[in-house]
């Protein structure tokens, strides 16, 4: 072809037809706007082929030719060769003035490529995400600087693929250019790979109508960003495996909206401006909501606490109350009870089973592909994670489960956390480390994994190694906060390293860990109950004792000692089932079963005549008379004080001997003797204060203050009569027990109202109410009743509190 020339007017027109138009090449564009100052030479050719591959940029060309923009008017001279543009004659060779376009009437021009919306229809039955779909609508709001990317995360089955779609299209209005849709095929299963990025960015591209698509990926990856650059486009990235993958199918410019969804956080996006928003299960009421649109509501409202059961085992997992809903929607005369029993049968331990359609494990088969993709190292500390006795955790006890470093076990817990098989929660109110837990389903599938895989005693060690965790940290705690206390031996499988330190140095954060940590080490200690561990259990519950007597937790302090006393007698240890016997009585006379303690401290007397140990004999004594103080037995209370306190002088038992003063002194405020109370008191407190017990000191020092306020008041204020009591509080709340903080308060209270001071005493109780609240049910009440009685004067007095 030879060069020629059109007139430049014409040339610019069809720029102006091409602004903006889908599938047209940039390059082509140049060459349009190079054609407007004089430059034709093969543009044709170029036209034809690009009106071949994008039939809107086809229908913009012949747009500007029945405008005239290549026929009309004197245009040039005879041609020959011709190029077919969308059946319109393109006159191609040896051009003199122009480029002419025939166009015959019976050639249709090919409609422009529908708006693209591919999104997946969201399930009719979408329920709950309310506050997840806010969070998602105010990340959109804020500046981005680019591409508005937005990565939701979370465990397989928890719905984060439906979430995406309802939000995005709710969303459709804003995007008038289109929606988009990939599957990056991330956890797909064995059969299949994941998608590579070539194939999405081919697929997007036909999909927005650009005329071809490169051989490479940086070129197709190019070509996207320049066709989306000025277009109001949203993309949902569905079930991605990682960053790299994503990177490259970004779009350009700042009017893309990109929703990436995947079981790992795929922190690498940060990095390109992601926000993240993690995907948790769903609430109870959501669930059953859930529940009751699949099989219908009068099915539901018939067994309300059988849909509540089924949800609950299904642990707020939408994939798994929908595999539990199909199941009952094709029987629809079971009950929802035989499900939930079924759900539940054999402490859950068939659940992924039951969770099935038609022979393929839903539930189970997603957790697989998750755990397919698990380097072996990370795979092996997934499935003895699911082995531990505990529900929350941190860096220490994976450490010990799998036999690693601290800081190797930091990042496996990251690792499996960036993934979604572990979930995180924040740091330890103690440590400050970091503490994780399993989604229940999550941990049933990795102690199905470590029974199919793990040696049986790799099991076992696996246990042991954390309860033998739980009993240093936890005799750690009990040689800060009862050094009188610790004198009992500990026996370990899988000793403590010699460098390993507790998470605490001093005594408040001693007790903070024995609080936030209660629940575990009761589980640590009915584990090794259950494993035959005999020396362990009783060890542990003898550990806890500080948490038992400044927390209160009455009902497990009972059971703990229960087991630990049956685990002494099996093991045949006479010392510790003295201590069982004698530190589980103070744990059942302070829950009121008074009776029973004098049972478990006569039995403790009896073993200790017997073994000729004077020491546990007084202890016996000691809690005799204890059990009977409580029960109002004043009397009889007084015959076994009197022995324990000869007894502990005889063996030089000064710190015991100080124990039981403050008994006798009590004794002798409960017959309105508090001038005999107060010597016995003071003797008490000063011998506890020089055996370094600060604890037991100020509980001396409470009831000093309790019998100096009785004392005759002539000429005394009331900051006098109250100092010694308010010291004393000040005192517990250092030693951080809530109990004697709420004791002496009421003790406070009880001054005042002896004083007829009634407002007084009415705030004194209510502070004493509050502190109560945090650990006993049975002081509330006894509270509750004399606020009551502040109105009705002639009611009769409250029973005593519980006391050690």
């Amino acid at each position: 072809m030879t060069q020629a020339y059109a007139r430049p007017g014409v040339w610019r027109a069809l720029v102006g037809a091409l602004e903006g138009v889908r599938g047209v090449d940039p390059a082509t564009v140049l060459r349009v706007r190079a054609a407007a100052e004089g430059d034709v030479g093969g543009l044709a050719d170029e036209l034809a082929e690009q009106a071949s591959t994008a039939p809107e940029f086809a229908r913009a060309l012949r747009g500007w030719v029945d405008a005239g923009g290549g026929v009309g008017g004197p245009v040039g001279n005879t041609v020959s060769g011709d190029t077919s543009i969308d059946g319109h004659l393109v006159q191609a060779h040896h051009i003199q003035g122009g480029v002419h376009f025939h166009a015959p009437a019976s050639v249709a021009v090919p409609a422009a490529p529908a708006v693209p919306r591919q999104l997946l229809p969201v399930p009719a039955d979408f329920t709950g995400r309310t506050s997840e779909l806010a969070t998602l609508d105010e990340l959109v709001g804020r500046p981005f600087g680019g591409p508005a990317i937005v990565v939701i995360s979370g465990s397989p089955g928890v719905g984060k693929t439906t979430l995406a779609s309802r939000w995005l299209s709710a969303l459709a209005d804003e995007f008038p250019d289109g929606q988009l849709y990939a599957d990056l095929r991330g956890h797909s299963g064995q059969d299949q790979m994941p998608a590579g990025p070539g194939e999405i960015l081919g697929q997007f591209l036909r999909a927005i109508g650009a005329p071809h698509s490169p051989a490479g990926l940086g070129e197709q990856a190019a070509l996207w960003r320049s066709h989306t650059a000025g277009l109001r486009l949203a993309v949902m990235l569905d079930n991605a495996v990682s960053a790299a993958q994503v990177r490259p199918l970004l779009p350009g410019g700042s009017g893309t909206l990109v929703a990436v969804t995947s079981r790992s956080r795929l922190t690498g996006l940060g990095v390109d401006g992601a926000a993240f928003v993690q995907l948790g299960a769903l609430a109870v009421s959501d669930a059953v909501d859930l529940l009751r649109r699949r099989i219908g509501a009068d099915r539901v409202g018939r067994e309300p606490e059988a849909a509540r059961q089924v949800v609950t085992a299904c642990a707020g997992l939408p994939l798994a109350v929908c595999v539990a809903a199909a199941r009952m929607a094709v029987r629809p005369r079971q009950p929802l009870a035989a499900m939930a029993g079924a759900l539940d049968r054999d402490g859950g331990a068939g659940r992924l089973d039951t969770l099935s359609i038609e022979g393929g494990y839903a539930v189970r088969g997603a957790l697989d592909e998750s755990y397919r993709h698990l380097p072996p190292g990370l795979a092996v500390g997934y499935r003895r994670l699911g082995l531990l006795p505990v529900v929350v955790f941190g860096t220490a006890v994976a450490a010990a489960a799998c036999s690693v470093r601290p800081d190797e076990a930091a990042l496996l817990l990251d690792d499996l956390a960036e993934v979604n098989l572990l979930e995180e929660l924040g740091p330890d109110p103690v440590s400050g480390a970091d503490r994780y837990r399993f989604h229940d389903l999550t941990r049933a599938h990795a102690a199905d994994l470590a029974g199919e895989l793990e040696t049986s005693a790799d099991r076992r060690d696996t246990v042991r190694r954390v309860v033998d965790a739980y009993l240093f940290t936890a005799t750690a705690a009990e040689a800060l906060l009862a050094p009188s206390h610790r004198t009992l031996p500990r026996d370990y499988a899988f000793p403590p390293d010699p460098g390993q330190r507790p998470p605490f140095s001093a005594a408040p954060g001693a007790l903070n860990w024995l609080s936030a940590e209660l629940p575990h080490l009761m589980a640590a200690l009915r584990a090794a109950a259950e494993h035959g561990w005999d020396a362990t259990a009783w060890q542990l519950a003898d550990a806890m004792w500080p948490a038992f007597l400044r927390l209160r937790p009455y009902d497990l302090w009972i059971e703990a000692h229960e087991i630990g006393l049956a685990a002494a007698r099996r093991a045949g240890e006479r010392q510790a089932e003295s201590r069982m016997l004698t530190s589980g009585g103070t744990g059942l006379r302070n829950a009121g079963r008074h009776d029973d303690a004098v049972e478990w401290f006569a039995q403790a007397r009896e073993e200790a005549v017997r073994d000729g140990d004077r020491r546990a004999e007084a202890q016996a004594l000691h809690g005799l008379g204890q059990s009977h103080r409580l029960a109002g037995r004043l009397a009889e209370a007084a015959t076994f004080f009197t022995p324990a306190l000869d007894l502990r002088e005889e063996i030089g038992y000064r710190r015991g001997a100080a124990l039981t003063r403050i008994c006798l002194g009590d004794v002798a405020l409960a017959v309105d003797r508090p001038e005999q109370a107060v010597p016995l008191l003071e003797r008490a407190r000063a011998d506890l204060l020089a055996e370094h017990d600060a604890y037991d000191a100020a509980r001396a020092l409470a009831f000093l203050g309790r019998a100096s306020a009785r004392l005759p008041r002539a000429g005394r204020t009331v900051d006098d009569i109250e100092r010694q009591l308010i010291a004393a509080l000040g005192e517990f709340e250092e030693t951080g027990s809530r109990h004697w903080q709420g004791r002496v308060l009421e003790m406070l209270g009880e001054s005042a109202e002896e004083r007829q001071d009634g407002a007084r005493a009415r705030n004194w109780y209510e502070q004493s109410l509050a502190r109560y609240a945090q650990v006993s049910a049975t002081d509330v009440r006894r509270l509750e009743e004399r606020l009551d009685r502040l109105d009705r004067p002639s009611g009769r007095s409250p029973d005593r509190p519980s006391e050690p």
